[in-house]
């Protein structure tokens, strides 16, 4: 078993966010493809605790050397007023000769980042006529950190970033570090989510919200908004857009706005393609002028296997990590029991 802790992935993945867009889209391609294996994700909820929850991504991904696994991932928000990470996280990688595990990888950078290619891609998918020079991100946490990130890679005329958060030092905090790593950016912290949702014809929401808070009505004509938490919009602003999603039938489950629309309506007319159908047809996307368009990610475990896979060998070639070699059960001893 080799084991890779998160300053070993931080090692791989810093600095390779080419490389980690070509994994995420080389997925998305797979999967449009019919050449993945994805059941839907397990939500490990508390009965009396509804605010946190642990989600199983389990996936299989059909490439040249297939990957098989599950990313476990914990979500509790609570955490950061403890000083510590929402989410926490680890993806095990199994063997598709033996089925057995052999990579144990500190999962939450995995997460993040393969979440910020993600809708970086969809960003520069889903073009628009007029060059996006500015984005605002509403959720000021390390998603929307390491979108903008992503973001400032793939579109290099970004030039501005509106942010909001609702908790004000928070935003303030965030726009700092934004200060600090791009002092080029120009960076404004906005008194009101409707605010960010006018400044930019490009948006970002990646919140913790539970259900719906926010609708579209603040936004410019032509608006691409990146619907990452998924849960942000309400119904009847996910029925008056051009809806772009990853999965269909993964998207519309627990109550993710999409969900709710699907239930209000009582179909999925309202979704009109996916990423992975865009990026399959070849041919450029030009997003409507005159409708807000909305990129919704469930966020397949396919990616994180294809970020994951991408780490292990680049690790290997690093000799990065600890191997366990007595980790399973030796042959003789699996024999006697």
């Amino acid at each position: 078993m080799l084991i890779l802790g998160a300053g070993e992935v931080h090692q791989v993945l810093d600095d390779a966010e080419a490389e980690v867009v070509a994994a995420v889209r080389r997925a998305y391609l797979l999967h449009e493809r019919g050449r993945t294996a994805l059941p839907h994700s397990v939500f490990l909820r508390f009965p009396d605790d509804p605010r946190n929850r642990i989600i199983g991504l389990p996936a299989y991904l059909g490439e040249e050397e297939p990957v098989a696994g599950i990313k476990w991932i914990a979500s509790f928000p609570g955490n950061t007023a403890r000083g510590l990470e929402r989410a926490s996280a680890a993806v095990i990688l199994n063997s598709m000769t033996t089925g057995q595990p052999e990579a144990l990888l500190e999962g939450s950078v995995i997460s993040a980042r393969r979440t910020a290619a993600s809708a970086a891609l969809a960003a520069a998918t889903l073009g628009s006529s007029v060059p996006e020079t500015g984005v605002s991100l509403i959720g000021c946490g390390v998603i929307g950190f390491e979108i903008l990130a992503y973001l400032r890679a793939l579109l290099p005329g970004l030039a501005a970033v509106t942010v909001f958060d609702l908790d004000s030092t928070r935003a303030e905090s965030f726009a700092a570090r934004c200060r600090a790593r791009w002092p080029d950016l120009r960076t404004e912290v906005a008194v009101s989510a409707e605010e960010a949702l006018a400044a930019h014809r490009l948006v970002c929401s990646a919140t913790t919200a539970a259900a719906p808070h926010l609708t579209t009505d603040a936004c410019r004509p032509g608006t691409l908004l990146l619907h990452v938490s998924l849960r942000d919009l309400t119904p009847g602003s996910i029925l008056t857009a051009v809806n772009v999603v990853d999965d269909a039938d993964h998207v519309c489950r627990e109550s993710t706005s999409l969900h709710l629309a699907e239930q209000l309506c009582g179909n999925r007319d309202f979704i009109t393609t996916s990423i992975g159908a865009v990026l399959n047809a070849g041919k450029p996307f030009r997003r409507a002028e005159d409708r807000v368009t909305v990129f919704s990610p469930f966020g397949l475990g396919t990616l994180d296997l294809a970020l994951a896979d991408l780490v292990r060998r680049r690790a290997a070639s690093l000799g990065l990590g600890t191997r366990v070699p007595a980790f399973l059960t030796a042959p003789a001893e699996a024999a006697v029991g």
